[in-house]
């Protein structure tokens, strides 16, 4: 099964839709964003989820922002993963008190061996921690959001050896052939889910029903 996750989400409507559709991830920005979220506001809608006891997992994404307040804010939000979008040390995830995912930005024409040892080195550091890795298309001015897709072909290998969840450019259109294409543990959107912005619920249900239709393909 390809795992979702929706990320950018800070409207209590679209949280619920999320978990109602069985969504597996549901990303909250606490970075500096168009879809950054308050502390309070995050932990509001996280209390309704546990509330309905919804077993959509929740994930804080955060940049570049130092080990101790990120460890606040899961707690008190009640967060369930950490995903680290900036240019954050391995070292750093052994700090964390929450299970990481560790964002890798690559551009079109990266070189899938130097993911390979990167996350090689990244596996030891993260030997006893529950992990994931999200490989997003790079930006020079945007840490993820940027819309863009990178070479899917070339993250194939990455995939076969990594629990990855692939993100950048995808939309309800091209989530099919990107799954076909790498096989990855998981799929993250966020813009190509949006009008205008605001997450879009009709998009985001196509979203989720062109990928269950290509795990139904598999078997």
């Amino acid at each position: 099964m390809t795992h979702i996750k929706i990320c950018g989400i800070k409207e209590e409507t679209h949280a619920i839709a999320l978990t109602k559709a069985g969504v597996e991830f549901m990303g909250m920005v606490f970075a500096t964003s168009p879809r950054q979220v308050t502390s309070f506001y995050a932990k509001k809608i996280i209390e309704l989820l546990r509330k309905n006891k919804n077993s959509t997992e929740v994930v804080g994404v955060f940049v570049n922002t130092e080990v101790g307040k990120i460890n606040r804010i899961a707690e008190q939000c009640g967060l369930d993963w950490v995903q680290l979008s900036g240019d954050e040390p391995w070292e750093l995830c052994r700090e964390l008190n929450r299970p990481v995912i560790k964002v890798i930005r690559v551009s079109k024409n990266y070189k899938p061996e130097k993911i390979i040892a990167d996350l090689s080195y990244g596996e030891k550091i993260l030997a006893k921690q529950k992990h994931l890795y999200l490989i997003d298309s790079n930006s020079p001015d945007r840490f993820g959001g940027t819309g863009q897709t990178f070479n899917w072909k070339l993250a194939r290998p990455i995939a076969e050896r990594f629990p990855v969840i692939i993100a950048g450019g995808l939309t309800p259109e091209n989530v099919r052939e990107a799954i076909h294409t790498i096989e990855p543990w998981g799929v993250d959107v966020s813009t190509g889910v949006e009008t205008k912005g605001t997450k879009d619920l009709g998009k985001i249900r196509k979203f989720i029903n062109a990928v269950r239709d290509v795990d139904g393909e598999k078997h």
